[in-house]
């Protein structure tokens, strides 16, 4: 991983680390069988998978995603978003983050993305995909690669709901 001179990750060390974790998730996946009880947890794969949909147009999701006064005015807590492949972001003051892997604006956004409470250099992958349906979009979210163990992937099928879906609802009105 490359650092800077206080020891943080660069923009380099950060995609570096979204490279390996883009194999972790391909080689961690092989059995995407039966669905837990739990929501969106695939068993032995530590994956989740999520469909919302919300009452606005897929550039209006999108824009909320990927610009740090949205994100930050949706969430309450300090964001910081660099919008761009290979751009760095660190949301709800600095406990998730991660690099911006591939940004095809108002369709898809894929995110290297990590938890300060993960041993140092892990991430996993998320993956945003926003289809429109009339004045609406259904969102299909899908987070691979989560390391650990099962009960961290039920907290964080729990956690995007309580921390994401909720609040943007409540942010779009």
């Amino acid at each position: 991983m490359h650092k800077d001179s206080n020891g943080a990750l660069t923009r380099r060390g950060l995609v570096a680390g979204g490279m390996t974790a883009i194999g972790v998730a391909a080689v961690a996946m092989p059995s995407l069988a039966a669905q837990s009880p739990a929501r969106g947890i695939r068993k032995n794969a530590f994956a989740i998978h999520q469909e919302e949909t919300f009452n606005a147009t897929p550039d209006r999701i999108f824009s909320i995603l990927v610009d740090a006064k949205q994100f930050a005015a949706m969430s309450g807590l300090a964001v910081s978003i660099d919008p761009v492949v290979g751009g760095i972001f660190s949301l709800f003051d600095g406990v998730i983050f991660g690099v911006n892997l591939e940004i095809v604006p108002n369709i898809r956004l894929v995110q290297a993305w990590s938890d300060k409470g993960w041993p140092k250099g892990l991430y996993s992958i998320a993956r945003f995909a926003l289809q429109a349906r009339e004045a609406k979009t259904l969102l299909v979210f899908d987070h691979t690669g989560i390391p650990q163990d099962a009960k961290e992937a039920q907290n964080l099928a729990r956690g995007w709901p309580e921390h994401y879906w909720i609040p943007l609802r409540k942010y779009l009105g």
